[in-house]
């Protein structure tokens, strides 16, 4: 009787170990099925100017330009939304939540936090644009607050593309200090004082795309350093190259055709424009700089 006893509480352990596991592996069967997606419409580049809060565009201003902000959305559950942040030059993971009230799309996404700009984006959907605010989770940075309107951006890769003739490409960020003179009628020369002088482009950058065509010697040989430099960025802006140096992001942020997309297209370019920015590295590493007073 004992020994029935004992077989029968085998059996019973074993039948009960056997409907744990089984419980287990159901429930994490569960816990692996993805949420499912949700509003995979607003999926993709969403683009447009990054302010300060009340500011006004600063279209026309020389010394001013607006940054341009890419939220990339990526993946939208009902717990979760994936995204990325791009701007000044820094890209960013984004991760929040969805909200759905009375036929409004709202969104709330967090930076990581861990670095000093970092801070959270709120914006909804309002029509066919995104509208929001972004406030860093560092209080005392100088206008922390910041507004913007995105419109959904597609980006295709365009070697026809170029800088609009019309801007004023001047490195406001760099200049030097030069000491002007004027020759009065008696033949003595008075000191005008000392005055900026500006790093400027030439019409050149208009004239030669090195995205299309190899260039030779001759095209650069004579061309100002910023020229260079402008004809080899142009080739990653095309590529939707996020620039870290504030002197590119003035020149193409303003653009239209721009979308920053990633840090390194290196693996993007074609044969023709690899060849082309080698020749431009070497045009560059000797080139003078042009200093105008007031730009071209």
């Amino acid at each position: 009787m004992k020994k029935i006893f004992i077989l029968s509480l085998i059996a019973f352990t074993i039948i009960a170990c056997k409907d744990t596991k089984k419980s287990q592996q159901n429930m994490a069967k569960k816990k692996q099925i993805p949420q499912q997606e949700i509003h995979k419409e607003l999926y993709g580049f969403w683009v447009g100017g990054f302010f300060e809060a009340g500011a006004e565009d600063f279209e026309g201003d020389d010394y001013n330009y607006v940054d341009k902000l890419n939220i990339i959305i990526k993946r939208i559950t009902k717990d979760t939304v994936i995204a990325q942040s791009i701007v000044s030059g820094n890209n960013r993971p984004l991760l929040g939540k969805l909200s759905e009230h009375d036929g409004k799309i709202s969104f709330v996404l967090n930076e990581p936090g861990n670095h000093k700009y970092d801070g959270r984006f709120e914006f909804e959907i309002a029509g066919d644009s995104i509208v929001g605010k972004w406030n860093a989770f560092d209080a005392n940075l100088k206008g922390p607050e910041k507004t913007y309107k995105l419109l959904k951006r597609k980006f295709v890769y365009n070697p026809e593309v170029m800088l609009p003739s019309e801007g004023n490409y001047v490195d406001w960020g760099d200049h030097k200090m030069v000491s002007q003179f004027d020759t009065l009628e008696n033949g003595t020369v008075d000191t005008l004082g000392i005055n900026p002088f500006y790093r400027s482009a030439s019409e050149e950058i208009f004239k030669l795309n090195a995205s299309k065509a190899l260039l030779a010697e001759s095209n650069l040989k004579n061309l100002r350093k910023l020229d260079l430099q402008i004809l080899k960025n142009t080739v990653f802006a095309r590529h939707g190259y996020v620039f870290k140096k504030g002197t590119y992001r003035q020149f193409f942020d303003p653009v239209e055709w721009y979308v920053p997309v990633e840090d390194n297209v290196d693996n993007k370019l074609t044969a023709i424009e690899n060849k082309n920015i080698k020749l431009l590295d070497r045009f560059i590493k000797y080139a003078e700089d042009n200093y105008d007073t007031f730009g071209r």
